[in-house]
């Protein structure tokens, strides 16, 4: 499969100034909060946003310093709701390393974050734009309102296939629709292009969740947290959601049970036997390849998207990540 780096190559050296951009607004003369940065820092995943933000605005009119401004915004958004996301769930680990309220502590995870945050506003500030003030904002809005969905979907963790759709709509598909869209209106894009990209973005996004979930049943190492993480934190993936209602009655109760009881500290099954029951209950009801179906309806909809902008390098990378997204292992 092609990488990452080889799909994003048409905006390589726009990249490499927005990196150089990124890096230094990693620094600051609290000792404390300068290593929480500099750690933070290391662990910055493969920047799909940033890079997104990037070709939006190539497909349009060109990159420009609000395109950097804005690419960079986005992504210290994302890392500080990924900090205190990993707070709030008490995940242990993040991309395979201590979240950093494992590697300090809660107060500490909750004030850096808190940084990140007022260090958007600055760039966002220093933006000067409207209708890129407003994504941003929103997007800020739509990210706490989706934690706190899922939140609130945790107190009945068999929540249906639509509310499924609505919490990682919010938590996950509405982040990539902010970087398409700011990264068209960085450009000077017409609304027609700007509505175009926004809804792209958020098809990939869906595409990029679901994946997740589909990974949450992979075994490698690569993925940098546990098999099967998300439901044994408490969090229902599509898969095993459609397979308990295409189970029979008594057997879909029976794991819902298991599940419960795990979750509740009175497991009745030591913790790798209930692993493969859930696993084997996903396989025999096609839980994985259903995932795939509605992934692939994701991206017929997002190259039709697309349909309104000539053909470029910058079109073909956005099509190239739809397929990178579908079939990455990690």
């Amino acid at each position: 499969m092609t990488g990452i780096n080889d799909i994003v190559r048409p905006i390589e050296g726009e990249f490499q100034a927005y990196i150089r951009y990124f890096e230094s607004l990693f620094k600051d003369s609290n000792p404390l909060l300068n290593d929480v940065l500099a750690y933070v820092s290391l662990k910055r995943g493969k920047q799909l946003r940033p890079r997104l933000v990037l070709l939006a605005a190539k497909l349009c009119h060109g990159i420009t310093d609000k395109t950097l401004l804005s690419a960079a915004a986005l992504e210290l958004l994302h890392t500080a709701s990924l900090i205190h996301d990993d707070v709030v769930d008490r995940s242990p680990l993040r991309r395979g390393h201590e979240a950093v309220h494992t590697r300090w502590n809660n107060k500490v995870a909750v004030l850096a974050g808190d940084y990140l945050l007022a260090r958007v506003i600055g760039l966002v500030a220093e933006v000067h734009n409207a209708q890129i003030l407003n994504i941003v904002s929103n997007i800020g809005r739509t990210l706490s309102s989706g934690e706190l969905l899922q939140i609130h979907a945790k107190q009945s963790m068999w929540i249906s296939e639509q509310q499924y759709y609505e919490v990682i709509s919010q938590k996950t598909a509405s982040l990539f629709a902010a970087c398409m869209e700011a990264g068209a209106a960085s450009s000077g894009a017409t609304m027609r292009q700007t509505t175009a990209l926004r809804e792209f973005g958020w098809h990939l996004g869906m595409c990029f969740q679901l994946k997740d979930d589909v990974l949450d049943y992979s075994d490698s190492e690569e993925l940098g947290k546990p098999t099967m993480s998300d439901v044994f934190d408490g969090k229902l993936t599509l898969p095993l959601l459609i397979s308990l209602q295409r189970a029979p009655q008594g057997e879909a109760e029976q794991v819902k049970t298991w599940v419960e009881a795990y979750l509740a500290g009175a497991s009745q099954l030591p913790h790798d036997e209930l692993e493969q029951e859930v696993k084997s209950l996903v396989l025999r009801y096609d839980g994985i390849h259903y995932a795939y179906r509605k992934m692939q309806e994701h991206k017929q909809k997002a190259v039709e998207m697309l349909s309104v902008f000539h053909d470029s390098t910058a079109k073909q990378a956005l099509i190239d990540l739809l397929d990178y997204t579908i079939n990455r292992v990690h």
